[in-house]
């Protein structure tokens, strides 16, 4: 395990990885369907969902990118509705920004903001 307390995975040449994942009793049940109806095992119809997933809709970064400034355009459109119009506009983008970026001490954390270097 890392410091971080995730563990890292690495697939050994030759070597198929091995995951473990956590599924709802309605999902496992759909799955356990899908795969009697194809005389498939569990691991195999995963398998074989998730790679028709992956190719019925490819992310590119570009596409992830506009996702995520749609989203956050919503966010602040809807923040500025909620917020007081009876506040100054500079306390108004302040209180927007605090709430879009989060707090200072978890900036770090964000994955979806570019990195400041130090």
């Amino acid at each position: 395990m890392s410091e971080s307390g995730k563990k890292h995975h690495t697939v050994r040449a030759g070597r198929d990885a091995v995951s473990a994942v956590q599924l709802s009793q309605s999902l496992t049940a759909a799955i356990d369907q899908w795969a009697e109806a194809r005389q498939i095992n569990r691991s195999d119809a995963i398998r074989q969902l998730v790679e028709l997933g992956l190719r019925a809709s490819p992310v590119t970064a570009s596409h992830a990118r506009h996702d995520v400034l749609e989203i956050e355009e919503e966010a602040i459109s809807l923040l500025r509705k909620l917020l007081d119009p009876g506040l100054p506009i500079e306390e108004r983008e302040r209180r927007i920004r605090r709430l879009i970026e989060g707090p200072s001490e978890f900036s770090e954390q964000r994955v979806d903001l570019p990195k400041h270097k130090k």
